[in-house]
């Protein structure tokens, strides 16, 4: 069989066979150690700057290995594009015969079971959503995989999704009467006998923290998980290692039950009646916060007088709708599952209304439409270091983004991978690209302190000039909704004076693959966007030649679960800023610098408008991790640069 340090040579099966490749010493260096690590069965962190090719250079010792390996991405369009480009071509280069295998969360594909029932209850919220449901119901005779990646007739954020897939809460597993016809069951068989199977971060920690089915099979029979776009994984170990619970998923149960109802139980009009008022408490609940969407924590909440009531309400709703269940439940396995789930909220509520340890911090989340009531653990790296020790694999951890500096100590140590035997190996590449002569980092004078009044407006005064010298063809990325906006507006405003016609998209107009699509095709465009498009997002060529970002991206400081952490350093003599909002505010950086240059033959300018860049000490920290761009804090010097590209 072909070597790593063959797979990479200048003359090499991956030259021979893919057109783009070009040899790159870190590219190969970064091969090599993550097949020793594979090898040794270690735990490996590994940064490799943009253009790096780090997906080859994990995926060639991966089915290299010989094992089963489980690659684990941020999003599930990663997932996609791993599974369905990167993964063949790597391996038809190769010609290695490992099998592979993608797997979703259930959420992903049709559900047979909860697509009849919803379809014969014909309730939707739109018309719409009726016609979507049809749309579905004829991709589901025809399709093999259940993906709904797939259906492309429908809209990834129609309705008519929730009423043909199914959730953890309410699936039936085995005792489900359409089991044989199940996308999922057939999915995970697939990722059973596979060689390489690509998930996602969430699925990982849902069906592994949480003992589902599914990678809790997969994992003992595993010899290494990558995790690409590693720099996600703490906030959503946190995710996975707390509780919560939603209004969203209190309508989702009353609506399951009601169709369970009409399927097993229509002569029972008291359960039907019982569905409405769950409904009705839970929709109260979001009222009574009455609060624009954002994250509170319990203290915040306290100072609302219609909570706590809204809250008892709910919770009495709650156990009125379980008598009213328990009556019906043995008519019908769907009941059965509804009553489950319906004890296991209430005992939910219980464990987030009782005084809890404090390990967990207690908070809420409200969005337009729903609230959710969140435990999330104060730090993650006890539990999810003993995922690591449960059993002897090789664990690799790679991003563009989790170093400060070249150091990874801040990132290990939220993971609990500095406390690990043997000890947790880093390395760090930088990009290949000539930042030098590609790009040019300009910090604008005589900007205002961040919180004063007049600072959005400042950062459209310096926008201004640099997107008419650029022709557009820029992101505007912001660290608020509030922020994002306001920008949006006074651009608008600004370039209309000016005389200058660019498109102006703002994040939230559609999805954002549609705004993407958009930015890209228009070719002149000006995308104001907030967290959303700081990362994950690639525009190569010279629709992308100017970033520009209002502030270093820090959490606020009123946020509960920050708070908390910054509490619970102090308490232990670190000091809170220096050990985890700096390295967190220079990863998202990071993230979103990286947005700028994708290729070797990409040229443009970042202008960072926050001057504590450059007057904070802890400033040279932020832009010293940055890539190494020429810099300046002229404007006309960088108006200049962008009249060149």
């Amino acid at each position: 069989m072909i070597s790593v340090e063959q797979a990479f040579s200048s003359d090499g099966p991956l030259s021979a066979a893919i057109a783009s490749f070009r040899p790159r010493e870190q590219q190969r260096e970064m091969a090599l150690r993550i097949a020793a690590a594979i090898s040794e069965r270690r735990a490996l962190v590994v940064e490799a700057g943009t253009g790096t090719g780090k997906t080859y250079a994990y995926l060639v010792p991966a089915l290299l290995s010989g094992g089963k390996v489980i690659v684990s991405t941020g999003t599930r369009t990663l997932q996609d594009q791993l599974f369905n480009r990167d993964l063949p071509t790597v391996r038809g280069a190769l010609k290695v015969p490992a099998s592979i295998a993608l797997l979703k969360g259930r959420a992903n594909y049709v559900c047979p079971y909860h697509l009849e029932r919803n379809a014969r209850d014909g309730r939707f919220q739109t018309p719409q959503d009726a016609a979507d449901l049809r749309v579905i119901a004829r991709f589901a005779q025809t399709t093999r995989s259940g993906d709904k990646a797939e259906c492309t007739g429908v809209r990834e954020d129609s309705g008519a999704w929730i009423a043909a897939t199914s959730t953890r809460d309410n699936c039936l597993g085995q005792d489900c009467p359409n089991v044989k016809e199940c996308f999922v069951m057939a999915a995970r068989r697939a990722a059973m006998d596979a060689d390489v199977v690509v998930v996602n971060h969430h699925l990982f920690f849902a069906d592994v923290m949480l003992r589902d089915e599914g990678l809790g099979e997969l994992l003992p029979a595993c010899d290494a998980v990558i995790f690409d776009e590693a720099h996600q994984l703490p906030e959503t170990a946190s995710l996975f290692f707390g509780e919560s619970i939603s209004s969203a998923q209190l309508l989702e149960l009353a609506r399951d039950t009601r169709a369970e109802t009409l399927a097993g139980a229509a002569d029972c009009r008291d359960l039907i009646d019982a569905t409405r008022r769950l409904e009705k408490g839970a929709r109260d609940l979001r009222l009574a916060i009455g609060a624009e969407p954002g994250r509170f924590s319990l203290a915040q909440l306290a100072e609302r007088e219609a909570f706590v009531p809204a809250l008892d309400e709910l919770e009495a709703e709650l156990a009125r709708f379980g008598e009213v269940l328990e009556t019906q439940a043995e008519r019908s396995e769907g009941l059965a599952n509804c009553l489950r789930r319906c004890e296991e909220v209430v005992e939910r509520l219980e464990r987030w209304r009782a005084p809890g340890p404090d390990q967990f911090i207690r908070w809420v989340e409200v969005f337009a439409q729903s609230a959710t009531l969140n435990a999330t653990p104060l730090h993650v790296s006890t539990v999810f270091r003993r995922q690591l020790e449960a059993q002897p694999r090789a664990w690799i951890f790679t991003s563009a983004t989790l170093a400060v500096g070249s150091d990874c100590r801040h990132y290990c140590g939220e993971l609990g991978l500095n406390m690990l035997e043997p000890e947790v190996e880093t390395a760090v590449w930088g990009s290949p690209f000539d930042y030098g002569e590609q790009a040019v980092l300009y910090a604008p004078q005589e900007m205002p302190d961040p919180n004063h009044p007049a600072y959005v407006e400042a950062v459209v005064r310096v926008s201004l000039p640099l997107l008419i010298a650029s022709r557009g063809r820029a992101f505007v990325l912001c660290t608020s909704l509030r922020a994002m906006r306001r920008i949006h507006e006074l651009l608008g405003e600004g370039l209309a004076r000016a005389g200058v016609e660019l498109p102006l998209l703002l994040q939230g107009e559609g999805s954002r693959t549609e705004l993407l699509d958009r930015f890209r095709s228009l070719g002149n465009a000006v995308l104001v966007a907030s967290q959303s498009f700081w990362e994950g997002v690639d525009v190569p060529g010279d629709a992308l030649s100017l970033v520009v970002i209002d502030k270093l991206p820090f959490a606020p400081p009123d946020d509960p679960v920050l708070a908390a952490r910054v509490e619970h350093l102090q308490k232990t003599g670190r000091n809170p800023f220096m050990h985890y909002q700096l390295p967190r505010a220079v990863i998202n950086m990071k993230q979103g610098a990286g947005r700028l240059i994708r290729s070797e033959a990409d040229r443009g300018l970042l202008c960072v408008c926050d001057p504590r860049m450059i007057a904070k000490p802890y400033g040279k920290i932020v832009w010293r991790s940055l890539p190494p761009m020429r810099r300046t804090r002229v404007e006309a010097e960088a108006v200049a640069f962008l009249h060149t590209l």
